[in-house]
């Protein structure tokens, strides 16, 4: 069940299947969260862009702007964590939605106890990253902003992810540590490490990507073979 504190959550569901649309409406409202309903790609992002939510559920596969099209518009703005539903289930699939920044990837058909642990996971870690971290990022070049879920440098965003902020910010606590696969993945993406599972490795390149965009050269991911990543700075 939802924790209390975590129901009354803003929700926006974008779906164009009337039937599961009005089947997730009626569920997630019942369970205490305000819902709105986007049934297309262009309605869903015109109402992300224009409200404030707490989570996103997106499908894939809708005519018109798919979801991962949508995706990669809304990351252009806003940090709000997604989780993609769809009936595509290869790996490939599952990877070019986390490298549009989803947040988790949810299969057609599932249950809505799935789907309510799914976004319970989602809204804990949330709340965890905006008010329960003690330890502040350890590099002071890079302006870290929990609201916008993205880091600055010399004036400019790196328009991280959700996801990819919490990793990097992460590893900014633990600078010069190294943090296994099995850590990380337990930490940022709740789930355990599986070794075909690339979602990790993904993240960890677009946050390398986007540093280097920056300019950002104060320190770098570094893999450390067998072991996992260590933020470091580089050798002179």
């Amino acid at each position: 069940m939802l924790s209390a504190n975590r129901s009354s959550a803003r929700i926006l569901a974008i779906e164009d299947d009337p039937v599961l649309a009005a089947h997730l409406v009626e569920h997630l409202s019942e369970r205490g969260f305000q819902v709105a309903l986007g049934k297309n790609g262009e309605q869903g992002l015109a109402l992300a862009n224009a409200g404030a939510y707490d989570l996103i559920l997106m499908d894939i596969l809708m005519p018109g702007a798919s979801g991962l099209e949508v995706l990669a518009s809304l990351r252009e703005a806003k940090g709000t964590p997604v989780i993609l539903m769809s009936a595509l289930g290869a790996e490939q699939d599952r990877i070019a939605g986390f490298s549009q920044g989803a947040d988790d990837y949810l299969p057609k058909p599932f249950s809505m106890s799935e789907l309510d642990v799914r976004i319970e996971a989602v809204l804990r870690r949330v709340a965890y990253e905006r008010g329960e971290n003690e330890r502040q990022p350890h590099d002071p070049d890079l302006n870290f902003d929990d609201s916008r879920s993205d880091v600055r440098y010399a004036g400019a965003w790196a328009k991280l992810t959700p996801t990819e902020f919490r990793l990097l910010e992460l590893f900014s606590r633990h600078a010069e540590e190294v943090l296994s696969k099995a850590f990380l993945y337990q930490q940022v993406l709740h789930r355990g490490y599986a070794q075909h599972d690339r979602s990790l490795d993904m993240h960890v390149s677009n946050i390398r990507r986007k540093l280097q965009k920056l300019g950002y050269g104060g320190r770098r991911l570094e893999s450390v073979w067998g072991r996992g990543y260590v933020l470091t700075r580089p050798e002179s």
